[in-house]
C-alpha cells in the first residue's frame, strides 16, 4: 500500500483542510481501490475534527491518534 504523507504542522484550519482535500481528490481512486492511504501530521487540534468529517462525507474512513505532541490522521478506504 502506498502512503501519501502530508506534514502540515504549523498550518491552521482552514488551510489544513484545504491541503488535505487537494490530496484526497488527487489520490481518491487509489484510496477507494485500497492501494493507497493518506496520513496527515498536524498540530492544529481543530483539524482533528474537520478533516475526518470531510473524509467521512467523501466516503472514506479515518483514524486520529496523538503522536509525539502532534496529531496523526489516517484516511483510508472503507472496508
Amino acid at each position: 500500500m502506498e502512503t501519501v504523507a502530508i506534514d502540515i504542522r504549523g498550518q491552521l484550519c482552514p488551510s489544513c483542510l484545504l491541503l488535505t482535500l487537494r490530496e484526497l481528490n488527487r489520490v481518491g481512486a487509489a484510496i477507494r481501490a485500497g492501494t493507497s492511504e493518506v496520513v496527515v501530521s498536524t498540530d492544529d487540534r481543530q483539524a482533528t475534527s474537520t478533516i475526518p468529517a470531510a473524509a467521512d462525507r467523501m466516503g472514506y474512513a479515518s483514524e486520529v491518534a496523538s503522536v509525539d505532541g502532534a496529531y496523526r490522521i489516517r484516511i483510508f478506504g472503507r472496508t
